[in-house]
């Protein structure tokens, strides 16, 4: 039997599970929008103190939800449900999201000097959706309240976008983001299928402007259109846009343009078990740097 250590094998466990997802042509990322939610809004997951996962963990309680017909958002630990006086019910399976941390080990030097090094960690554990649970209180289980009237959801979208001070030209039939100029070009709105294809698209391309190298200075190496280094780009822009459409309440676009990078993405994923991960943290770096330019930011727990 192999020895791994608990960090190989929670990579192993989450990039086996993204890539059954895209061997039968599903980005994960996009799958609570693909059936109506009894819960009402998309959102993120939630903590069962409200706060929302971040990062990969969005990625895997999404897919758990989807795939177990969960429509509760919230979830909790076995301990934390006890704590509240209820109880998992018998039978019930959980389900893993990862903790990223880092602690400090002190070492002698050469001189004899004490050296500290700070070593990063990753840890998985359990928790369980709230409709396996019995006992907790009642607001666990109230039905949300219906989702903003659709004109309200796009107007806060548009005031997000504008906050953002990003340059912005309207025309032509193409969406990108051109790094040489700084700025994004986008088809003009009534040229969209609708509402939501058109926001979606947007911050899609704001995420791709956060990696100017004002910014973010994201750079994964590409050298020309479709290489891997524009494949790893590419994906961390889906993610960004399926982060930042849960938190403006909008339902995304799934763009038939981008069909052709799931065997690209299947390539990396396969040759770099970190790859997820990665493309998940930097898309959260890119949501959180957007969010910060709103004059008002809701600060989230890591």
């Amino acid at each position: 039997m192999t020895n791994q250590s608990p960090k190989q094998d929670i990579y192993t466990r989450v990039t086996t599970r993204i890539i059954a997802e895209l061997e039968q042509g599903v980005r994960p990322w996009m799958k609570p929008w693909s059936v109506e939610h009894a819960a009402g809004r998309i959102t993120r997951p939630l903590r069962h103190n409200g706060i929302p996962y971040r990062g990969v963990n969005v990625l895997l309680l999404w897919g758990e939800a989807m795939a177990k017909g969960y429509a509760a958002p919230l979830w909790m630990t076995y301990k934390q449900s006890q704590e509240l006086g209820a109880q998992v019910r018998k039978g019930e399976h959980g389900s893993l999201v990862v903790f990223a941390d880092r602690f400090t080990k002190t070492e002698t030097n050469d001189q004899g000097e004490a050296v500290e090094h700070a070593i990063p960690f990753m840890k998985g554990y359990t928790v369980f959706n709230v409709e396996q649970i019995d006992g907790l209180p009642a607001h666990f289980y109230a039905q949300p309240v219906n989702p903003l009237p659709l004109c309200e959801r796009i107007e806060h979208a548009d005031r997000f976008i504008t906050a953002t001070a990003a340059t912005i030209h309207h025309g032509g039939n193409q969406a990108y983001y051109a790094p040489s100029r700084d700025m994004i070009q986008l088809p003009p709105f009534e040229a969209f299928k609708d509402k939501e294809s058109y926001y979606s698209t947007a911050l899609h391309e704001l995420t791709h402007w956060t990696r100017h190298e004002t910014r973010l200075a994201r750079d994964f190496g590409r050298q020309r259109f479709g290489d891997e280094g524009y494949a790893r780009e590419e994906l961390v822009a889906e993610l960004g846009s399926a982060f930042l459409c849960a938190d403006l309440g909008i339902t995304p676009d799934i763009r038939e343009d981008h069909a052709a990078y799931l065997g690209h993405w299947l390539k990396i994923i396969k040759d770099d078990k970190r790859a997820i991960f990665s493309a998940a943290a930097h898309a959260q770096r890119a949501a959180d740097f957007l969010q910060q330019l709103q004059p008002t930011t809701t600060k989230e727990a890591a």
